[in-house]
């Protein structure tokens, strides 16, 4: 999929601007184009513009030019949400897709459409007026994230083993001591880590600097002693596979999924993103300031209201030493110096 070849122009500029103005991410943009494209096709349909039987994935929204645009309401974006609510499909390559979007998927889509409507109205000047401005989104039901308690979290740690667990033991460890997302932990390098920080590069191409505590110095010393003696074919990266290659996201997900299930722990309730929820959890409990957890996280708001704060780095490097797990190190590490 190439929104530069598939969307029309009025589209195109959008997601050009994101893209390139505000440094949004390629997988972001696409997530954008893939919103507006349903959107039309639906608005299409539901205005008559094409045939009323045309099957949903052969319309074409390669002909939207601004007047189409103008002439959507409230009242269609409305019918639109009815639509997604009741009849889109969960997953429409499956045979077996359940039909309705929840409500966080359907928001999400929302604001899509009304960024868009923004900039064509702010930006683009294409519009004099928003006719979307009065937009609402549908209520999202807040639920507490799920996480490990401090006690699950050593059983975790304890519980690592087999033929990668120097990797698998500073993966998990920076997890829950720092927060780090998949995308993040994925995409480090060797020149990333300096003494007690990391260099992050976090969504929309954010850098930002994560304090280690003692815990993720020594894990990160510890796999980087076995790193060294591996022929990378990606010599950059910090975290490699099995082949030698740079750690896929799949393969993170399923050595957290291997090692939670090794803990006794239900695999099927904890994932890498519920260690990121862990260590903000457990951070908060030790004392750590809302905000400076805000930009420990990378997160610009860290709910839907509040708003960024910078914090000095020396508050962040305090917030590392205030993890419970900052001094757990593997019981078998001093086994290990003694063989060598």
């Amino acid at each position: 999929m190439d929104y530069r070849t598939e969307a029309p122009e009025i589209i195109k500029s959008f997601l050009v601007y994101h893209e390139t103005v505000k440094g949004h991410s390629k997988k972001t943009v696409d997530e954008y184009y893939l919103d507006l494209r349903t959107f039309f096709k639906y608005m299409k349909l539901e205005k008559g513009v094409v045939p009323p039987k045309t099957p949903f994935d052969d319309i074409s929204i390669s002909d939207v030019e601004i007047s189409f645009v103008r002439s959507i309401t409230l009242s269609d974006v409305y019918s639109y949400l009815a639509y997604l609510s009741r009849e889109r499909e969960k997953n429409p390559n499956s045979s077996h897709s359940a039909k309705g979007l929840t409500a966080t998927s359907r928001a999400r889509k929302i604001s899509t459409i009304r960024s868009f409507y923004k900039y064509l109205t702010n930006k683009a000047k294409l519009l004099d007026v928003n006719p979307l401005q009065d937009l609402d989104s549908p209520k999202i039901l807040k639920t507490l994230p799920r996480y490990l308690s401090e006690d699950e979290s050593v059983n975790l740690l304890t519980s690592i083993d087999g033929s990668n667990r120097e990797r698998d033991f500073a993966i998990i460890t920076i997890f829950l001591n720092c927060g780090l997302r998949i995308s993040e932990l994925i995409g480090l390098d060797i020149s990333d880590v300096h003494g007690d920080s990391l260099r992050v590069l976090g969504k929309g191409g954010k850098e930002r600097v994560v304090y280690l505590n003692d815990a993720c110095i020594d894990a990160l010393d510890d796999y980087l002693t076995v790193r060294r003696s591996i022929a990378a074919k990606d010599p950059e990266a910090l975290f490699l596979s099995s082949q030698r290659t740079r750690i896929s996201r799949s393969t993170v997900h399923a050595l957290v999924k291997k090692h939670i299930k090794a803990a006794g722990l239900d695999s099927s309730k904890y994932s890498s993103h519920k260690l990121r929820h862990t260590a903000a959890t457990l951070m908060l409990h030790n004392g750590v300031d809302v905000r400076t957890l805000q930009e420990l996280l990378g997160h610009e708001h860290l709910n839907t209201t509040e708003i960024y704060t910078h914090v000095e780095s020396s508050g962040l490097r305090e917030a590392a030493k205030l993890s419970p797990l900052a001094s757990f190190r593997r019981k078998d590490k001093d086994a290990d110096d003694t063989e060598e």
